[in-house]
């Protein structure tokens, strides 16, 4: 279930963040085509990052909704142009858990599964040949394991080192294959 706010939050944060990667290629206004391919593998790799951490939130019996943080979409947007920096923190979604909480294993699986949808997505994207969409989502997985708060490496690492390692190595490969 998404709510109206969520949907509308969700393609704001897309289309930033589709616009600060374009941006940040070509060092300057990107072309209408370059946009559209951006937004295609910026924002399908973004949604579903978020949607898969949503969805196994819930599984786990939480109440999980998508909400962007505006000061982190237009930071982002003045890094990138300022200084041609990219950093980017759109937002996040928020969890709050069921009746009987959240252990520690729930909260690194459901931390995990937006880096496991990232690394998917690199996969199919290096299959079909789409090499910059393949290295957006590897970039994403990657950059998100950051072992530190509130990334979601931090999560992660907190509750099995192994699975973060693979998720990082994971990532690494992807990346250096999508070069």
């Amino acid at each position: 279930m998404f709510t109206t706010r969520e949907i509308k939050e969700l393609a704001i944060s897309a289309v930033v963040i589709a616009f600060v990667f374009a941006y940040n290629m070509v060092g300057g206004i990107p072309s209408i085509g370059l946009l559209l391919v951006s937004l295609i593998a910026v924002s399908t790799g973004f949604v579903f990052h978020e949607l898969a951490h949503k969805v196994t939130a819930q599984r786990f019996g939480c109440w999980a909704e998508y909400r962007m943080w505006e000061l982190g979409l237009i930071g982002a947007l003045f890094l990138v142009v300022v200084t041609g920096w990219l950093f980017i923190a759109p937002g996040a979604v928020y969890i709050i858990p069921g009746y009987f909480g959240i252990s520690r294993r729930e909260d690194g699986i459901i931390s995990a599964s937006g880096a496991t949808a990232n690394i998917a997505l690199a996969i199919l994207f290096l299959l079909i040949g789409f090499n910059f969409g393949a290295a957006i989502n590897a970039w994403l997985a990657l950059f998100n394991m950051i072992p530190f708060p509130p990334l979601d490496g931090s999560k992660v690492i907190r509750w099995n080192f192994a699975v973060w390692g693979v998720l990082v190595a994971a990532a690494l490969m992807l990346l250096s294959l999508s070069q």
